[in-house]
């Protein structure tokens, strides 16, 4: 009996990641042991933290010349801006009052998508178009559809190209939901975080159920019937029992889809976190209860759990591709986008391509000047490594899957079926731990340990150690 074979404990099932319950049976020991570690939410390998300036717009323009006239895309830009600061908000974000800001960050992003398409051979087909932020709907009407149009323009967009829309229900007017059924937008997703008050003057984001109510109603006029709602555990003043009504107000309202996040209290790199009264936090074992009192309502309503922290009802395309082992997972959280290309636009925004990631500048006088210089904005990336392919590939299907077949993903790439047997000999104690079960060479992330599946993944992460500081709490 080899080391691998001691470990096994009992076999994982056919199609581990096709439960539509979620159980709970995590002890507080447990949670307490793992909640104490930091580790990525892994929607990319290796992750942001280990970007380098060493990958700048040189590098970054002679990628997008490398660009295969064959290969299929995606497009993501970013909209930093929102009218009032949510205290638990981790993105990066500025708080304008006036349009100004926002009319000249939007130039200065035409101009960088004409420098990308520029650099490309042909125009690039793409399938998927996101918008996210900040408050992509901040922008005019007139300005959001002109941006699709260039978009139309300099990219090869498919007529039935997934075209979504994050959105801040307290500041969508009529007009702006008109305009983005004009413009094809198919998919919309709606921040509500919690409908408690209480909960909401604490997170200084205060958002009544007619709020949102009237941005559906919007929506579905403007011809936008495809919506996900966002839901958060973790926040202030939160408990069992009040996530639970949350989540039945959402389902009222019959998403296609849901996340639900967890709050990630980082007040040493987001200083507005610090307005919030950390004495009426829940500890590890509260924010488990209430992520699963949450997945409980969502699976008794029957909606199927995907991945690490989304929500889909049987017959959405989330929920067939995971039932088929195609689901993805990007920048964006968990996709149907397969395609290994994205280019993303805007101060902060992420892309990935063949040869790696690059970030573009955070700062938004760098993201600008280097626009003017007629420079693509790039701060900083990562060239991928063949190492670093094959890891990210293995850390993808159990991200998605919660089981991934360490043997096949090693053949896939070239190797033998060995090459991960050191660290799958160094999960004995997640095994006995029942955070993980091993059949062979398999490993799966059991249905009552969901929440703790970034703990098995960055056992494969040779980067982490390098950056663990910088990532939010495992649970």
């Amino acid at each position: 009996m080899n080391a691998i074979t001691a470990l096994a404990v009992s076999p994982a099932p056919a199609n581990p990641s096709h439960s539509h319950g979620v159980a709970h049976g995590v002890d507080a020991a447990l949670l307490a042991k793992y909640d104490g570690l930091r580790v990525p939410r892994y929607t990319s390998y290796p992750t942001a933290p280990h970007f380098t300036p060493e990958v700048n717009g040189d590098v970054y323009g002679g990628w997008l010349e490398a660009i295969e006239p064959s290969r299929s895309g995606s497009l993501y830009l970013h909209v930093p801006f929102c009218q009032k600061m949510c205290w638990y908000c981790g993105c990066h974000t500025k708080i304008v009052a006036r349009y100004e800001p926002i009319a000249e960050y939007l130039d200065h992003m035409r101009r960088e998508i004409a420098m990308v398409a520029d650099r490309i051979p042909g125009r690039l087909a793409v399938r998927h178009i996101h918008f996210g932020g900040g408050t992509p709907t901040m922008m005019a009407p007139d300005d959001f559809e002109a941006m699709i149009a260039l978009l139309l323009k300099r990219f090869d967009v498919a007529d039935d190209a997934e075209l979504a829309v994050e959105i801040d229900p307290r500041t969508l007017t009529v007009e702006m939901a008109a305009a983005m059924g004009r413009a094809g937008v198919n998919r919309a997703s709606l921040g509500v975080q919690d409908f408690d008050e209480t909960v909401q003057q604490a997170i200084n984001r205060v958002q009544p159920r007619a709020v949102t109510e009237q941005a559906l109603a919007w929506l579905k006029d403007a011809g936008i019937a495809s919506v996900n709602l966002d839901l958060m555990y973790g926040l202030p003043h939160q408990s069992v029992e009040s996530v639970a009504r949350s989540a039945e107000v959402a389902l009222e309202m019959a998403p296609d889809r849901l996340s639900v996040f967890g709050y990630a209290h980082v007040p040493w790199m987001k200083t507005h976190q610090k307005k919030i009264d950390e004495s009426v936090l829940a500890g590890s074992l509260g924010r488990w209860e209430q992520f699963a009192a949450i997945a409980d309502t969502l699976s008794a309503a029957g909606y199927s759990a995907i991945g690490l922290d989304h929500f889909a009802r049987p017959g959405d395309e989330l929920a067939v591709q995971q039932e088929e082992g195609r689901l993805g997972r990007n920048f964006q959280g968990y996709t149907t986008d397969d395609a290994e290309i994205l280019l993303g636009f805007g101060s902060s925004s992420i892309g990935a391509l063949p040869q790696g990631y690059v970030q573009n500048a955070v700062p938004f006088d760098h993201y600008a000047t280097a626009i003017e210089e007629g420079r693509l904005p790039t701060g900083k990336g990562i060239a991928l490594t063949q190492d670093d392919k094959v890891r990210r590939d293995l850390i993808m299907r159990l991200m998605c899957d919660l089981s991934v077949d360490t043997a096949a993903i090693a053949r896939a790439h070239g190797l033998p079926e060995s090459a991960f047997d050191a660290e799958l000999e160094g999960m004995a104690d997640l095994v006995a731990d029942g955070v993980a079960v091993m059949d062979g060479r398999r490993i799966h992330v059991p249905e009552n340990a969901r929440p703790l599946m970034r703990i098995v993944a960055a056992r494969f992460d040779t980067h982490l150690s390098k950056g663990a500081g910088r990532h939010s709490r495992a649970v």
